[in-house]
């Protein structure tokens, strides 16, 4: 059993929100913890210059393949456990599977993980909105089995996969070490969902503490942060990285033949987590 609790979710879908309720529950300091420092506490495992370490000096991440780049995947994760001090928690957007035969995640030294699912009918929305596609390129991006993120200065690529695979990489073999969590439960019923993450955590029941984790790390709260200096993980296309955060803002947004085609495309999963429209 090792030490690296993920933080895994296919993009735009509550990682960042996961990840600030987690640190302001930590922390549990008198005021809300700045959003620009939750990359200390909760490490992005694509970030570039943890891969520094494992190739020529002479060299940047971006002059290796994303193969390449995969097969020193493992030892950046033993690194980061390694250099942690108890449980670290690791932000990951990529599919719970292998590129080209190297793994994407180090079981070795994993000790659980956090998964949270967004209906993809709003995923293709905020997605549209953050990396400035049309709402029709989104849903194309969303459908494609073997994409991911670009080769980066700051960021290593991310093999992210389709909506449906992602999701189903992360949810279909439940575990003890495993909890999974819809994005709208977060929004409909936090009390309740964020007490599964306290006590998945292994902490005590804390209601008082608890409760002002979540307001601390309320959607208002991230926002307001983001207006006031920025975020420092927002992506150069976008505008802002908290947007609205609304569920079914899908029924103002998209056409019916939107619907139907992301409904055709990814409805196994979605008929799982009851995403289907009735």
């Amino acid at each position: 059993m090792g030490n690296l609790l993920w933080i895994a979710s296919y993009p735009k879908s509550g990682n960042t929100w996961m990840r600030a309720f987690i640190e302001n529950y930590l922390k549990n300091a008198q005021q809300p913890i700045d959003i620009n420092t939750i990359y200390n506490s909760s490490i992005a495992e694509s970030s570039a210059h943890r891969y520094k370490a494992h190739i020529d000096k002479d060299k940047e991440t971006t002059d290796l393949s994303t193969e390449e780049l995969c097969a020193i995947r493992l030892q950046v994760h033993a690194d980061i456990a390694r250099q942690a001090n108890g449980t670290t928690f690791v932000k990951t957007h990529n599919f719970l599977g292998e590129f080209r035969g190297y793994p994407l995640h180090n079981s070795a030294v994993t000790s659980g993980m956090i998964y949270i699912v967004r209906n993809p009918l709003d995923v293709a929305i905020s997605m549209a909105n953050y990396f400035d596609y049309s709402i029709d390129e989104a849903i194309d991006y969303m459908a494609e089995e073997m994409t991911g993120t670009a080769n980066e200065k700051e960021n290593v690529p991310q093999i992210i996969t389709s909506w449906s695979l992602h999701v189903k990489s992360w949810t279909q073999n439940p575990e003890a070490n495993r909890l999974v969590i819809r994005y709208e439960d977060m929004l409909d019923n936090p009390i309740k969902v964020f007490r599964k993450v306290e006590s998945f955590l292994g902490l005590s029941k804390d209601p008082k503490r608890l409760k002002k984790a979540i307001n601390f790390s309320s959607f208002k709260q991230l926002k307001t942060q983001e207006k006031s200096h920025g975020f420092v993980e927002k992506h150069e296309n976008a505008n802002t990285f908290f947007r609205q955060g609304r569920k079914n803002q899908w029924r103002e947004k998209l056409t019916e033949a939107q619907i139907k085609k992301i409904i055709v495309i990814h409805g196994e999963q979605m008929q799982r987590f009851k995403y289907i429209p009735k």
